[in-house]
């Protein structure tokens, strides 16, 4: 069988974590169109079966693990953007890949920060894929397409397609099985991630809180859950949302709590949806000014 690790590479916002969730057929990783939401190395697992194509050609089967990795983001000033870089670093090489999916967006131009992250992989003797993302949008959007096209040269495929629509996505699964090393299955067929409840539910609570606040201040929370309580007929969770400033504490809470209570009524909901069962979420926040040294 086919089997190995897939690094998801590229700068923030341009998809990575949609891309993620829409390859494994589930929500494993939390999203947001704001920079930075990705912070931990989080894995879907991909199994799939060998595929007689229309061609009569064969697509061999095997299992992909994607890594989704954080957005390269350059501000030399933030210890927070320096230790997701060097997250991203610690992936994006041979000895801890076996291929490289470098997701671009073509609504932004190619810059310094772009240019810092394809550095990070341009070198790399690993197979390596071009994706360009949201082909979902207008053509009047995509004004960079043509040149991302232009690296094809430096890649052993090219795709474009849309992770948020599900659009033309089952041809780069089938292109990921092909350029894996032949090995043996690193997760159980009914395994699809390495983050265990605790982490998956402290990262919709977040994902929330982006939601709900504008620039600075999700930069400068993280959720810490601290218990989880399965009842017969209920789902009882604790947590802290962390920040590391009291001003933003305070911001965070809002007037009469209302902030807090609309992030808690946002995270319920869709934790009740996912687990088909009642949800009862206690949120606190709480002033940790080093939670980014721990990350």
């Amino acid at each position: 069988m086919k089997s190995g690790f897939v690094a998801l590479i590229g700068r923030s916002n341009v998809g990575k974590s949609t891309l993620l969730n829409t390859l494994i057929g589930t929500k494993i990783a939390a999203t947001s169109f704001r920079a930075q939401m990705t912070r931990d190395m989080i894995h879907g697992v991909l199994n799939m079966p060998e595929i007689t194509n229309e061609d009569d050609t064969i697509t061999p089967g095997g299992q992909a693990v994607f890594i989704d990795t954080p957005g390269v983001f350059k501000d030399k000033k933030s210890l927070l953007s320096a230790k997701l870089t060097n997250k991203v670093k610690g992936v994006a090489n041979e000895e801890n890949a076996d291929l490289i999916v470098y997701v671009v967006d073509p609504t932004r131009e190619i810059g310094d920060e772009e240019m810092a992250a394809y550095g990070m992989i341009r070198h790399l003797e690993i197979p390596k894929i071009l994706v360009i993302n949201k082909c979902d949008l207008p053509e009047s959007e995509k004004k960079h397409q043509a040149s991302y096209e232009r690296w094809s040269k430096d890649f052993d495929a090219v795709f474009i397609l849309s992770a948020i629509k599900n659009r033309h996505v089952q041809p780069l699964r089938q292109k990921v099985m092909e350029l894996l090393p032949e090995g043996e299955q690193m997760y159980p067929e009914d395994q699809l991630t390495n983050v265990d409840n605790y982490f998956w539910v402290a990262e919709i609570i977040r994902e929330k809180a982006y939601a709900i606040f504008e620039q600075e201040v999700p930069y400068s929370i993280a959720v810490q859950v601290d218990k989880i309580e399965e009842k017969p007929e209920i789902t009882v969770i604790k947590a802290r949302i962390l920040t590391n400033e009291d001003r933003y504490k305070k911001i965070i809470i809002g007037r009469n709590g209302h902030k807090i209570k609309e992030i808690g009524q946002l995270a319920r909901k869709e934790l009740e949806t996912a687990l088909n069962k009642k949800v009862f979420l206690e949120l606190e926040v709480e002033e940790d000014r080093h939670w980014v040294e721990r990350l």
